[in-house]
C-alpha cells in the first residue's frame, strides 16, 4: 500500500495537482474488496455495521422519503435543509457547544468541513501545523491547497502545544492555520489536555491563526471526564472554526456534518459550497433531521459508549495476550483507535504486506505523517470488529510480525 498515488500524464494539469496526495485509509477499501480470503479489518475507522442503526433509519426513511414527500428528493438550500439545521441546534443546546443559526452551515461529512477551511484560509505556501502522526486525508487536504505542513508531536496528553513556539520559530515564520483533531484522536486515540487547549487557542490569537478544530468522535467518550471543546474555550473567537460529523456517531454512508464558524464567514461559506457540490445530499439530511427530532440520539450514544469499550479492552486484552512482550499501545478514553509501536527492526509497510496474506488489514504508521514517520508503527481500529474477531485478527497480526522479524534476519 503506497502512501502517494501518482499519476504520469503529458495533460496540461493545474499547478496544485501534484500536491493531491492519495489517501491510504480510503484506498484500503478498494484494496481489501479485491480479496478472496478471511480478512480481519482493522483498517478502515468505520463504525461496527451492526452499530448503525439501520431498523430505525428505515423506519424514519418511510416517513420522512415515503411517497408523499417528493420534496425530499430535490435541492436544498446551501446552507442546509431547515428541518435539519433546526434539529442540530436543538441537539446542541445547553451543551457546550450551543450554538446560533448564523454560525452553523451543514455539510457533506466532516471531510468537506476541512476542505471547506483550507480553501478559505490556505494560500499556496502558508505554513499549517498538523499533529504528527495526523489524519491523513486532513494533511492531504491542507497540501491539495498548497499548504506547506509543519508536523508537531503528540504524547499521552495530545498535541505538545509547548513545542510550538520553537518549531514555529524554526520555521521562520508563523503558521497561518493549526489542524487538530482534540478528542480521542485520529490515529492515536489521545485527547488534548485542559491546560494544552487553552494554551493553543492563546498561542492561535497571538499568531493571528486559525484552528481547524475537528472533533469527529467526541461525543464517544467511554472514560474520563468531558473537557471543554475548543469551541467552547474560544467563547466565539472568529479563529476557531469546527468541523463536525454525524459519520462515527450515525452512519458514514449518509456523508452529512456540519461546520461552526463565526457568522462574518457565512455568506463566503456558502459561495465555496455552491462551487462544490451545490448542497449537501437532502435525503439523507431529512433521514438525520428525522432520527434527531424522534429523540434517539441519547440512547443510541449510550449503547455505542458501552459497547466501544468493551471493544476496546477487548482489543487491549488480545494485544497483551500476542504482542505484549514486544509492542506497546495507547489507551483512549474514547473514539476508534489504538496506536501500536512495535520495535524499530518491524517495517510496519512489510507488516501490512505479510499482515494482509496473513488475514489481517491495519493502517501502516507513515501513511499518518507527510513526512513518512513512524514506519513501525501502525493504527488499529478497535471499533468495528467483536472482541472474539479481534482476538483472532491479533493473533494473525502476531504471527505476520514473526514472519517479518524472520524474514529480516535471514536476509
Amino acid at each position: 500500500m503506497n502512501t502517494l498515488t501518482q499519476t504520469t500524464t503529458s495533460l496540461p494539469l493545474a499547478a496544485r495537482a501534484a500536491g493531491l496526495v492519495g489517501s491510504v485509509i480510503d484506498s484500503s477499501t478498494s484494496l481489501l474488496e479485491k480479496q478472496t480470503h478471511d480478512i480481519v479489518r482493522f483498517a478502515m475507522g468505520s463504525p461496527a455495521a451492526e452499530a448503525v442503526p439501520a431498523r430505525l433509519l428505515a423506519a424514519i426513511s418511510a416517513t420522512e422519503l415515503g411517497a408523499d414527500s417528493a420534496d425530499a428528493y430535490d435541492y436544498a438550500a446551501t446552507e442546509g435543509d431547515r428541518g435539519l439545521r433546526e434539529a442540530v441546534l436543538d441537539m446542541l443546546s445547553g451543551t457546550g457547544e450551543a450554538t446560533t443559526a448564523d454560525r452553523l452551515t451543514i455539510t457533506s461529512g466532516g471531510m468537506q468541513g476541512i476542505d471547506l477551511a483550507c480553501k478559505l484560509f490556505v494560500d499556496p505556501g502558508d505554513l499549517v501545523v498538523v499533529e504528527s502522526p495526523t489524519y491523513t486525508n486532513g494533511s492531504a487536504t491542507v497540501m491539495s491547497y498548497g499548504g506547506e505542513v509543519l508536523e508537531v508531536p503528540v504524547d499521552d496528553d495530545g498535541l505538545v502545544v509547548e513545542a510550538l513556539p520553537d518549531l514555529v520559530d524554526r520555521a521562520g515564520r508563523r503558521p497561518k492555520a493549526i489542524y487538530t483533531i482534540p478528542n480521542f484522536q485520529n490515529p492515536s486515540g489521545v485527547t488534548m489536555s485542559l491546560p494544552r487547549r487553552i494554551a493553543l487557542i492563546e498561542l492561535a490569537r497571538q499568531w493571528g491563526s486559525i484552528i481547524i478544530d475537528d472533533d469527529p468522535y467526541g461525543s464517544l467518550r467511554f472514560a474520563g471526564e468531558d473537557l471543554p471543546s475548543l469551541r467552547e474555550l474560544g467563547e466565539g473567537h472568529p479563529g476557531v472554526f469546527s468541523v463536525r460529523t454525524f459519520s462515527k456517531v450515525l452512519a458514514p454512508g449518509l456523508r452529512v456534518g456540519w461546520v461552526d464558524a463565526t457568522p462574518e464567514l457565512g455568506q463566503l461559506l456558502i459561495n465555496a459550497k455552491q462551487a462544490m457540490d451545490t448542497c449537501t445530499n437532502l435525503p439523507a439530511q431529512r433521514l438525520v433531521a428525522g432520527f434527531l427530532r424522534a429523540g434517539h440520539l441519547t440512547e443510541h450514544l449510550k449503547g455505542l459508549r458501552a459497547e466501544y469499550r468493551n471493544r476496546k479492552l477487548g482489543m487491549q486484552q488480545a494485544l497483551t495476550e500476542h504482542l505484549g512482550d514486544i509492542a506497546h499501545w495507547t489507551d483512549p478514553d474514547g473514539g476508534f483507535f489504538l496506536w501500536v509501536t512495535l520495535p524499530d527492526s518491524v517495517d510496519a509497510q512489510k507488516l501490512f504486506e505479510v499482515g494482509l496474506a496473513e488475514g489481517v488489514a491495519f493502517i501502516p504508521g507513515a501513511a499518518f505523517s507527510p513526512g513518512g514517520k513512524f514506519r513501525n508503527a501502525l493504527r488499529l481500529c478497535f471499533a468495528s470488529t467483536t472482541p472474539e474477531r479481534t482476538r483472532e485478527g491479533v493473533r494473525r497480526l502476531r504471527r505476520a510480525v514473526d514472519l517479518v522479524v524472520a524474514g529480516a534476519e535471514s536476509a
